[in-house]
């Protein structure tokens, strides 16, 4: 394993504001700047903020320091007071693989090991690709424990390697600790592109620089009910980066697949998770690369119906500013999806905003669509897969829903 920068940390005594002392009570894992006692507070990214009860004077909580962000601290322990050291990242890491362990099998072999927040670790991401660990960090708070998160990582699995990844805003603050995007720092890997199974289907992720971590497993169990649901349909896969809708579909038995992505590399990547799973050469896939918006007034305008759509858009709420014009995208996707959805037709819509709450993301969606004079039923919402659990209300970021049509 590389060797990693051993950074020292410090503990800092933290008292909060009533209003944020109450949902810290509550088990919430968040604690923002404005919600700290003021005071004189040097802190540096990584110490362990003891945060005590305001009225007792007895612990509340603890988490880790991060003086970049406006969530000032991230919550690891909540009313009982423990050592943050090796064993006890050990038994979280340990509890979050139990979790997951019942549904790894050789017909799906990726899986998302820890999911930050929701396994009380927060910014922490680690997907499991066949036998390759991606380590995602969004915060520079890990750089002092990740030799720890390392260790129990190797000792917990069987992984062969360990790939790190860097959220945007952290890409220089472990550049500086000689840390990269895309680094391998446990093991060898003789391939950026793993190969690994999702319902007994073939997919590959790019581990290195993919999307994310190299692929998007939270949509798997709504992958696999598209595919349900396409069996002699025309599909069309609006957003769809490396093809798991389209893939699903075809496999399904769709009579035809219309992938949409603005990138020519992640269209690339859908023909060539079509061919690993034998499916590529039927005629039946076609792939049309640019903007979603504007190649769907193109099918609408050339009058263009599908039985069944997915629209799977990127987040399009980075912040609170972009609330507003989120909605309205998501307005205009919901009424585009409608008109081109045939009649009988499903139309699949889903919103990775974290932001955007479920409640106003299922009433724009439906009052645009009853807006069109159809008959429609919404039959289903789903939110991640059973390997993404959530621990608390902002760690639900994923909507889907499933409208019918009647006519």
């Amino acid at each position: 394993m590389k060797r990693l920068p051993d950074l020292k940390t410090k503990r800092i005594a933290i008292k909060l504001r009533p209003s944020a002392e109450k949902q810290v009570k509550k088990g919430h894992p968040w604690v923002f700047s404005d919600s700290l006692v003021k005071g004189d507070i040097d802190g540096n990214a990584g110490d362990v903020a003891v945060i005590f009860d305001s009225k007792s004077n007895k612990f509340l909580a603890c988490g880790l320091y991060d003086p970049y962000s406006p969530i000032r601290i991230k919550i690891l322990q909540h009313h009982v007071a423990k050592e943050i050291n090796y064993d006890w990242f050990y038994d979280r890491i340990k509890t979050a693989r139990n979790l997951r362990l019942k549904h790894f099998d050789k017909e799906t072999t990726s899986l998302r090991l820890v999911f930050g927040e929701n396994d009380g670790l927060p910014g922490l991401i680690v997907d499991q690709y066949e036998n390759v660990l991606v380590v995602k960090l969004y915060s520079l708070i890990w750089a002092p424990y990740l030799d720890f998160v390392l260790q129990c990582l190797i000792e917990l699995s069987d992984c062969r390697s360990i790939v790190l990844r860097l959220g945007r805003n952290t890409v220089k603050g472990y550049r500086s600790l000689g840390l990269h995007d895309g680094q391998v720092i446990h093991g060898n890997l003789n391939n950026e592109d793993v190969l690994f199974k999702e319902h007994g289907l073939t997919f590959q992720a790019n581990v290195i620089d993919g999307h994310k971590t190299g692929f998007f497993l939270d949509h798997r169990h709504n992958r696999k009910r598209v595919g349900d649901l396409a069996k002699n349909k025309r599909v069309l896969d609006v957003f769809c980066y490396a093809g798991g809708f389209s893939v699903h579909a075809m496999n399904g038995g769709a009579r035809e697949v219309a992938s949409i992505d603005v990138s020519e590399q992640a269209l690339e990547l859908a023909k060539r998770n079509m061919t690993l799973n034998g499916l590529g050469d039927n005629g039946k896939h076609k792939t049309i690369v640019g903007d979603a918006f504007r190649e769907l007034d193109k099918l609408i305008s050339n009058k263009r119906k599908y039985d069944l759509v997915v629209i799977d858009p990127p987040s399009f709420a980075k912040s609170q500013k972009e609330i507003r014009k989120a909605l309205f995208q998501y307005e205009r996707l919901a009424k585009m999806g409608e008109q081109l959805t045939a009649p009988n037709g499903v139309l699949v819509l889903a919103s990775c905003s974290s932001r955007i709450s479920a409640h106003d993301f299922y009433e724009v969606n439906m009052q645009v669509i009853s807006a069109s004079g159809r008959f429609v039923q919404l039959i289903d919402q789903t939110q991640h897969d059973v390997d993404h659990p959530i621990g608390f209300e902002e760690g639900a970021y994923l909507k889907c829903g499933y409208y019918q049509f009647f006519d």
